[in-house]
């Protein structure tokens, strides 16, 4: 039984050309491969993703609603990142 599929893409020509070229440097042996390793990179992002909205965001969002006094003001938010900014500077 075939593992593989075959597809036909069409990319913007800008996409098309980094995918050629990672393989004209020898980074990788085809174009294929390319797009493999991209899908693989985007699963894992999706999982790290998913895994941050399960683990923080969601029990956060729970705590938010059981207790609505720990809502903190936009406005404090905007005053703390303003603070970090000019930190930076």
């Amino acid at each position: 039984m075939r593992t593989t599929q075959q597809m036909s893409i069409t990319l913007p020509k800008e996409k098309a050309e980094i995918i050629k070229a990672k393989v004209r440097v020898e980074e990788y042996a085809s174009e294929s491969e390319v797009i493999r390793d991209g899908s693989g990179i985007l699963q894992a992002h999706d999982r790290a993703v998913e895994s941050w909205l399960i683990g923080h965001i969601g029990p956060a969002f729970d705590a938010l609603k059981e207790d609505p006094a720990r809502a903190v003001a936009i406005e404090s938010v905007r005053d703390r990142l303003a603070a970090e900014h000019n930190k930076t500077r």
